[in-house]
């Protein structure tokens, strides 16, 4: 694995750790280039300042937000990251009132990285589980529920 590949890992788990994980976002100016993009439809515009409104909002609702990586794959300039996200909803999701249920999210993230760091962005996480959790969304009926006319 060249250096440059094992730096980029090693800086995307900096990002969920230091910036998700415990809201320093003075780390985000180390990690993220300033025209940074984010490709996911919550994205609250590019560089460090967009990294800093989109955690806000999340940490926010989620105050005890975690990310745990479950995996990490590199190469050439890019990092996919498996992650699962907990956190129990204890503030305002735009449009969905804190309802104090612990929930689990799972996702994947790929970033491309320019020297060291990250360029740009795809998250792609189970919203619809997690609206679910919080009773935005009801559950779909299972198998039981089903009419058997």
């Amino acid at each position: 694995m060249s250096e440059d590949v094992a730096g980029n890992k090693i800086n995307e788990r900096r990002f969920f750790e230091q910036i998700w994980n415990k809201g320093n976002f003075a780390v985000a100016r180390e990690l993220v280039a300033p025209n940074y993009v984010d490709h996911d439809s919550m994205s609250s515009g590019a560089g460090p300042e967009g990294v800093r409104r989109e955690v806000s909002v999340y940490r926010n609702a989620f105050p005890d937000i975690h990310f745990a990586i479950e995996d990490t794959i590199a190469e050439g300039d890019k990092v996919v990251t498996r992650l699962t996200a907990t956190g129990t909803h204890e503030g305002d999701l735009p449009g969905i009132p804190a309802t104090g249920k612990r929930v689990t999210i799972s996702g994947i993230v790929i970033t491309r990285y320019v020297d060291g760091k990250a360029a740009e962005a795809w998250f792609e996480f189970d919203f619809l589980g997690l609206y679910r959790q919080l009773g935005a969304i009801p559950a779909r009926g299972g198998a039981s529920e089903r009419s058997t006319s």
